[in-house]
């Protein structure tokens, strides 16, 4: 919900284009330098205590960016917010992996992301039905629109007790002995298998992020409704959540690899497709299947990098493709808004899709080693504790 409303409250203080993939790339700026530290710390300790952290940030960035009279000030809390959701993400992908058998890692971060695509899929029309239910206050109703937003953050609190279960590994000296025999971070990214998930997974975040803040701006030039753009912004979520409960059928059927390679492909030709002068109910058709495609992206890149990690570095690899997904949440919108300065909203879309079309070629490159058969393979993941 708050996603759309502050590129909203942008354009209601003034905001171009570019300023707008501005703001959007200070989200993932201050993650930037978070995640491994924050990473390090979750492999050798407990998981749960950087959720409500991370919501407290969520609801503080979403609050003051409804007060913020400027531009530079909504880039700030917008800063912000984006290290709460690192702070949750970092906890919440930790937990899922340390408490999933290997076997059951495809399918739980498959149901763990059909929750954020729940959120993308009621957040933007929510969002939508605050900012047009005033003509001509827009400025006041997306900062109505963010208020709810840190409301509703607020509430998750109330969700997040018990949900770690005490393994042996999170004792004190269980976490001196980690901390003396960390993996480093390059050994980390050379490690096969990590450095194409963090990309795929880059790519395709990179394709969502750009598509949530920039399709307001197309909508605005090209005639449609706040509101429509919501419903579509959903639309494209409920195809993502639709991907996702089928994800374990569609990886026996396909195999991991070529599932990968197929969306990236799909989701490439389609996202180039927004570049096209469509009406609102051909956009919503071709958004439905670019979430369709991009809802493949996240689960199987969290478990392709977290089951290739040497062991003990699990949360720190998740760390590192998160950073390479802020990287992207920086390189993406601010790469977006010159290109939209320059050559029109539609630009973007179409460096998305050359973006995704490289994520699909290096999923669909063989690596040694690397057999086609279906499903994770059966290892013991890093994070578990012995015995499990």
């Amino acid at each position: 919900m708050a996603r759309p409303a502050v590129s909203y409250r942008a354009l209601a203080l003034g905001a171009d284009a570019r300023a707008v993939g501005v703001i959007a790339g200070i989200y993932a700026l201050l993650p930037l330098f978070a995640a491994v530290p924050l990473g390090r710390r979750t492999d050798h300790g407990r998981c749960a205590p950087l959720l409500p952290i991370g919501v407290a940030l969520i609801a503080t960035g979403c609050a003051f960016s409804a007060t913020a009279g400027s531009l530079p000030g909504m880039a700030a809390w917008s800063g912000v917010m984006g290290l709460g959701h690192l702070a949750f993400v970092i906890g919440a992908q930790s937990i899922v992996a340390r408490q999933s058998a290997p076997a059951e890692q495809d399918r739980n971060f498959g149901h763990f992301t059909i929750g954020a695509s729940l959120g993308q899929l009621i957040g933007p029309v929510a969002a939508g039905l605050v900012v047009s239910g005033h003509d001509g206050a827009m400025a006041r109703t997306s900062a109505t629109a963010l208020a709810v937003s840190a409301a509703v953050a607020a509430c998750s609190v109330t969700a997040l007790w018990r949900i770690e279960h005490r393994a042996r590994d999170a004792r004190p000296e269980a976490v001196a002995a980690g901390e003396a025999h960390r993996v480093p971070v390059r050994a980390i990214l050379t490690t096969r298998g990590v450095g194409s998930g963090i990309f795929i997974s880059l790519a395709v975040l990179s394709a969502t992020d750009v598509l949530t803040a920039y399709l307001p701006v197309v909508g605005e030039q090209r005639g449609i409704s706040p509101s429509v753009v919501g419903l579509l912004l959903s639309l494209r979520a409920a195809a993502t959540v639709g991907c996702r409960l089928v994800i374990t059928p569609m990886i026996r059927l396909l195999g991991r690899t070529a599932l990968m390679a197929a969306s990236c492909l799909g989701a490439a030709l389609l996202c180039a497709g927004i570049a096209l002068p469509l009406p609102a109910w051909a956009l919503g058709v071709l958004l439905a299947g670019l979430g369709f495609c991009l809802g493949v992206g996240q689960p199987l890149s969290m478990t392709t990098v977290v089951q290739a990690a040497p062991d003990g570095a699990g949360s720190t690899a998740l760390a590192l493709r998160l950073t390479g997904n802020r990287l992207g949440q920086v390189a993406a919108p601010a790469s977006a808004g010159l290109l939209a300065g320059l050559a029109g909203t539609a630009a973007p879309f179409v460096m998305l899709g050359a973006l995704l079309l490289a994520s699909a070629a290096i999923a669909a490159r063989p690596r040694p080693g690397n057999t086609p058969t279906p499903g994770p393979k059966p290892t013991r993941h890093p994070s578990e504790s012995p015995g499990r």
